[in-house]
């Protein structure tokens, strides 16, 4: 039987301002998203120095998100009983380690065992970052969780020109080597600035979101998965995450094989870099922008405009992707429309399941990126070398955005709410203004 949440009652104020901690969170995530988001980068230069195809080296990849995901719930499960600090610092230097050892690695296998090193350590600072922002947050729960998770995607904004300038001069091994060197000293750092907020602890003046379905109960991991309003939420991520994680990973081997990759379009820039840096500024942006939005119109409703519009962008590049301008573009709108699965199912988990083991059962339903890793990386490859195309792929992209899209709407709505009912009735929780009230309809 779940547990009563924190009754809504203020405790004595923290003695820790709790946007610094968010701010260290945010640090921290920006120095781990290039082990994700500037590996697209690596992929052919790791090609050509192991004489490997695509579909082998993005085994690292797969490899790494698998790692990054489906050790989250052990980690989330360290972490909300340990504290974040511990379990962050221990992953920014598995972190750091990651990437020095994949820059000596001379064979595949030692690729694919340093990236996972990689993998584990990004998990554990994903998932203590996220999970204490939730619970730091529960009166801005989408908004904050969307600035956590936008972090992670912008934080390659500010680093893929200087990392492209530095493997073009001195290779990609002595780049993977200097750059896991200061991602894991960054994320080392601001661990030691990362704490859980006081037992029982509330925000002065707490008001629940009044669009958003709110639980009063502690739900373990256990009590979660026998919930159906789980298995769409878990459904739903797999779906979406896979057509975002094909553009991730694949985003320079497409950009070769309809020849946009060296078209100057910007500063003397490629339109794969221009592409590049694009995305990840709208895949950071999106993440506020979009959590923002679920605060006020609720989550699922978000979810159906966001999963229509990622089909939308798919769609789009597909019919224009020769055009390096709409190339940069088309991506960029795919980058915007799919980062909000990080801050939307993260807060709709706090919502439904409760704070106090928030980062273990965010851990639990994050393990659908890596499930959607396996496709979106070596078979997406596979596939696009048996087809001579990757127009097939797009078609996919698009359809699993659309049922997604529909899926939050018509399954995990209704099934959402009855997940609030149920938890209240069982425990006899009385009714509060904005808590568990029904959400706007779309």
């Amino acid at each position: 039987m779940a547990a009563p949440s924190a009754p809504l009652v203020q405790s004595p104020p923290p003695t820790v301002n709790r946007w610094v901690q968010l701010i260290a969170g945010i640090i921290a995530m920006m120095a781990i998203a290039n082990l994700q988001y500037a590996w697209t980068l690596f992929t052919t230069p790791l090609t050509k120095s192991m004489h490997a195809t695509l579909a082998a080296v993005q085994v690292a990849f797969a490899a790494f998100i698998l790692c990054e995901t489906w050790l989250v719930p052990f980690e989330g499960y360290l972490i909300d009983l340990l504290g974040p600090r511990l379990v962050i610092g221990i992953g920014g230097v598995l972190v750091g380690l990651g990437w020095i050892g994949s820059g000596t690695a001379a064979s595949l296998h030692s690729l694919y065992f340093w990236y996972s090193i990689g993998g584990i350590g990004a998990g554990a600072v994903y998932g203590g970052c996220m999970g204490n922002s939730l619970k730091w947050f529960p009166d801005h729960r989408g908004m904050c969780a969307g600035f956590t998770a936008g972090s992670y995607g912008l934080g390659t904004a500010l680093t893929v020109a200087p990392i492209a300038k530095m493997m073009k001069v001195s290779g990609y091994q002595h780049t993977f080597i200097v750059w896991g060197i200061i991602q894991g000293i960054i994320v080392f750092v601001a661990a030691m600035l990362i704490v859980p907020p006081p037992k029982n602890w509330l925000p002065k003046n707490f008001k629940p979101i009044e669009k958003v379905r709110q639980s009063l109960v502690d739900m373990t991991s256990l009590e979660m998965i026998k919930q159906p309003s789980f298995y769409a939420i878990y459904v739903m991520m797999t779906l979406v995450a896979f057509g975002g994680l094909v553009v991730t990973a694949q985003i320079k081997p497409i950009a070769v094989f309809y020849k946009v990759d060296k078209v100057i379009v910007l500063w003397g820039m490629s339109a794969l870099l221009v592409a590049i840096e694009l995305d990840r500024i709208l895949n950071g942006l999106c993440r506020p922008f979009w959590g923002w939005v679920s605060d006020h119109i609720g989550r699922e409703n978000t979810m159906f405009i966001a999963f229509l519009g990622q089909a939308l962008a798919v769609l789009g590049l597909l019919r224009l992707i020769t055009h390096p301008l709409w190339f940069v573009m088309m991506t960029g709108l795919c980058f915007f429309g799919w980062g909000e699965i990080f801050s939307l199912f993260p807060s709709i988990v706090g919502d439904l399941y409760g704070k106090k083991w928030a980062t273990t059962n965010y851990g639990v339903v994050y393990t659908a990126k890596g499930l959607a890793s396996i496709f979106a990386g070596p078979v997406a490859a596979m596939a696009s070398v048996k087809t001579g195309s990757w127009m097939a792929i797009f078609w996919v992209m698009i359809g699993c955005n659309v049922l997604a899209a529909f899926m939050a709407v018509l399954w995990l709505k209704p099934l959402a709410a009855k997940t609030v009912e149920e938890s209240q009735t069982s425990l006899r929780v009385p009714s509060i203004p904005g808590v568990g009230g029904a959400q706007s309809a779309a």
